[in-house]
């Protein structure tokens, strides 16, 4: 279950708010333009052309690469080279008179070659519809169909494409992103990339809401089926926001075509799940209207049990044991509106307007059973407790975006976003603990209300050779945050007696925090291969707030900057046959008000938050170097090597309060509080590996190792480190057309925390997928965590407190989808029935 003040938290996140986004990548992903070989001429020629599919449809082929070569004796040089537009279109400028060979390259197509003259005065060439045939080879009775690759490097990120690929099992985003090398998804849903939860995660460019922050569409609520691709940046260049780990941009599927086209499912989970959704989108003229619908009401249930041993600092050298032992169930219900409108202004601009309301009404019971004994005593005392919970959340989000392009100077462009999100939760928890002596429990009520207003500007400008680029833009944000806490304490044991207001723990708090940012970076073709980038980002933040009729403020205000570079190199006879890419960017972890408001927090009688105003921003350097291997069976692998070397580690740390323990008749009561402990070195390895074995099977597999190291919180004690590492292997399989079947494991190594560890953890998930009626329905089956192995273990263990704590979620759920594919949409070549919940694990 969330914590109580988990919305307030998470409105401080730090939001990227407008990215262009890219469409899917076709082929060999984007090849950087090569040097041009030009020769002196009066009057060069433009060469055009479109590249089709060579089937009765002529269907366009975008992200072709295309080779133009000198057909002299003993002069086979390269010319020029382009890629395909989204139509197929290409144009090839400032070309000498002269006789050469044309080359086209698709990815799955076999190359087409033909001969192009272009003869002195002429200043252009049309060379019309150049149509490639489908590739197939047969190796050692394998045959390789050739299609887009699934992982792909590109300048500054990782493009995962999940459209055509069943390595996206699962029903939600949250699936999606546990398919995807580098990243992980907790029991609680909190996305990490590199061991850090600390990273900006985007959909379409836009903030999305996880429980690692931000107010837009929650990952649980975006099928998967609508997604294309998922770029992954862990060095993003200065054009991102500098905060977190780095960026996770989910990228959706965009539908052009005339008339309505979209899809409606049902999806149905064991024991009490189900989760509808319909999107559609209508195309006609210059405009594109947008509907979609996302809902859920699921029931999960819960098993706990933590035992803890605590040395009281009260002079009698006692220490407490406490065992305590929790089952319960938690009911989710969601619904997502998604309403938009794509216009075609006059003179190459759109304008795109959206709105989207969300509702979520989370409720959950969990009965307990608390014993404690000082150790070496007889004496148990055992407390019985139930905790009851029942947040409301409405959230709404309107933006418009604005886009101007140029059709004479191919790559500029002007973007303009701006927009307003509005939060509004109310967030009751009551607790009661009866058998004790005296009093126990609480009752609280948290009021959060949050506006977030956004607005940036990004302009575009290649050169006219198309060799470099630079963008720059400006970018400001805006949150205001104004909330309460009413804490209630029982007057006697009786559940159903009265509570007063404890003066102690209630309190109004409001705050607002102004972040301005500028940026420009600048992108350049190089000889021999070779393509840079470099940029440098400002960011200020001002923060200030309190805490009404409290000696409590918070008032922060600095100016950071953040450069960023990339260096890469393509190799290989083969343009995308090999690729080598170097990159750094510094970073920043900025603490959340909450984070540093000096007040006591209780989450439950025995567990308290103590914000830190002295916390001061994180800041870390990233230094990556990746390698791409594309191979002509069809086998993909690619290796990265990184570090982060970060300055004034945060780390979130836990102590006993030994007041509260003695007067608040509970057991031990712990502190929770956030500190800056010194510097700390990560190095780490991933490796990910995809190829087909026969047409009917295909596996691939992802894994990485690295050495984690925690900042200590024990004085004059040396830093911790360890290896840790995770590894992922999915089969897909086609038994025969229409007929997708995926059998997935996972594992996760021990990770270390501040004051302890994580121990490790894994599952195994298998779905299958039947395309019915002539592909214009699917039904699907898939079970999660089929040998119900995913649990979450975590210790403890400081000089005075050791905690062991153990967390079940229902993880293995059976479900049973069925899609109906509207208009010209179509199943593509992934599981899509099996949402995630509040469960765990991602459901």
């Amino acid at each position: 279950m969330p914590l109580p003040n988990a919305f307030s938290s998470s409105c401080a996140m730090n939001f990227s708010l407008k990215i262009n986004s890219l469409l899917p990548i076709a082929g060999f992903g984007l090849l950087l333009t090569l040097p041009l070989g030009l020769r002196a001429q009066t009057t060069p020629a433009t060469l055009t052309g479109k590249a089709v599919d060579g089937g009765a449809k002529a269907e366009p082929l975008p992200f072709a690469t295309v080779l133009l070569r000198h057909a002299e004796a003993g002069d086979t040089s390269l010319v020029a080279s382009a890629q395909t537009t989204l139509e197929g279109t290409f144009e090839l400028a400032k070309v000498p008179a002269g006789a050469y060979r044309l080359r086209v390259l698709a990815m799955g197509y076999q190359s087409l070659a033909q001969a192009v003259r272009v003869a002195p005065g002429q200043t252009s060439v049309a060379l019309g519809l150049l149509k490639l045939s489908a590739a197939s080879q047969r190796l050692a009775e394998v045959k390789v169909t050739g299609e887009k690759a699934v992982v792909q490097q590109e300048l500054g990120k990782t493009v995962i494409n999940v459209e055509k690929d069943l390595s996206s099992v699962g029903g939600t985003a949250v699936n999606v992103l546990e398919n995807v090398p580098a990243v992980a998804v907790d029991a609680s849903g909190t996305v990490s990339l590199r061991g850090s939860s600390n990273l900006t995660i985007l959909i379409d460019g836009k903030p999305a809401g996880t429980s690692n922050g931000g107010p837009g569409p929650r990952l649980d609520q975006i099928p998967a089926s609508q997604i294309a691709q998922v770029e992954v940046m862990t060095n993003p260049s200065a054009k991102y926001d500098a905060s977190g780990a780095g960026v996770i941009n989910i990228i959706t599927k965009k539908n052009k075509k005339e008339g309505w086209n979209g899809q409606a499912a049902l999806v149905v989970g064991t024991r009490d799940k189900y989760a509808p959704s319909l999107s559609l989108s209508r195309h006609h003229g210059k405009a594109t209207w947008n509907l979609g619908y996302d809902g859920n009401d699921q029931i999960y249930h819960t098993r706990s049990r933590n035992n803890q041993t605590a040395l009281l600092s009260d002079g009698t050298g006692n220490s407490l044991f406490t065992t305590q032992e929790g089952q319960g169930s938690q009911h989710n219900r969601n619904h997502s509106l998604n309403l938009g409108l794509n216009y075609e202004l006059p003179k190459e601009q759109t304008l795109s307007l959206s709105v989207q309301p969300h509702w979520e009404h989370q409720s959950s019971l969990d009965n307990q059973v608390l014993t404690q004994q000082t150790v070496g005593s007889p004496t148990v005392a055992t407390q019985y407790g139930q905790e009851i919970t029942d947040v409301k959340v409405m959230v709404l989000e309107t933006s418009g975006d604005y886009r101007r392009t140029w059709e004479a100077h191919k790559g500029r462009e002007l973007t303009a976003n701006a927009g307003m999100v509005h939060i509004d939760a109310t967030i009751p928890v009551s607790q009661l603990l009866t058998g004790g002596t005296a009093p126990a429990g609480f009752k609280q009520q948290q009021q959060v209300n949050a506006q977030i207003y956004f607005g940036q500007v990004d302009y575009t400008l290649p050169s006219a050779d198309g060799k470099s680029k630079l963008e720059t833009g400006v970018k400001m944000q805006a949150l205001h945050n104004t909330g309460s806490t009413a804490m209630l304490k029982p007057t006697s044991l009786d559940p159903n007696g009265a509570f007063e207001r404890d003066a102690t723990n209630s309190f109004d708090y409001n705050f607002t925090q102004v972040m301005p940012a500028a940026y420009a970076t600048y992108q350049r073709t190089l000889a021999h291969g070779w393509s840079a980038q470099g940029g440098l980002r400002s960011e200020a933040t001002f923060l200030n707030g309190g805490v009404q009729d409290r000696n409590a403020t918070v008032n922060k205000n600095y100016i950071s900057l953040f450069p960023s570079a990339t260096v890469a190199r393509e190799l290989g006879k083969e343009p995308g046959q090999s690729r080598l890419q170097f990159s750094y960017a510094r970073r920043l972890n900025r603490p959340d008000f909450m984070q540093q408001l000096p007040i006591q927090l209780y989450q439950d009688p025995r567990n308290y938050r103590q914000g830190n105003p002295g916390l001061l921003p994180e800041f870390s350097h990233n230094l990556e170097l990746g390698h791409q291997l594309n191979l002509a069976n069809g086998a993909n692998i690619t290796t990265t090597v990184f570090a982060r070397f970060t300055q004034d580690a945060i780390q979130r740390v836990r102590s006993i309060d030994s007041t509260a323990t003695r007067d608040n008749n509970v057991g031990v009561v712990t502190r929770e509080t956030y500190l800056n402990y010194g510097s700390t070195t990560n190095l780490g390895l991933e490796m990910t590996w995809a190829q087909p074995l026969t047409a009917w099977w295909r596996v691939s597999a992802s894994g990485s190792i690295y050495r984690s190291q925690v900042a200590t919180n024990a004085a004059n004690a040396a830093n911790r480190t360890a290896l840790a590492g995770t590894a992922r292997l999915a089969n897909n399989f086609t038994p025969y057309k229409g007929l997708d079947v995926q059998l997935t494991g996972s594992i996760r190594s021990t990770v270390l925390t501040a004051q302890g560890r994580q121990l490790p953890t894994g599952g195994l998930d298998l779905a299958v997928r039947q395309r019915l009626f002539s592909e214009r329905a699917a039904l699907t089956l898939r079970v999660s965590d089929l040998l119900n192995t995913q649990v979450r273990r975590t210790e403890i263990n400081t000089p005075e407190l050791q905690t062991s704590l153990y967390n079940k979620y229902e993880t293995r759920v059976g479900w049973l989808g069925f899609t109906w594919y509207i208009g010209a949409s179509k199943p593509g070549k992934k599981i899509e029935s099996a949402p995630s919940g509040g469960g765990g694990f991602g459901g």
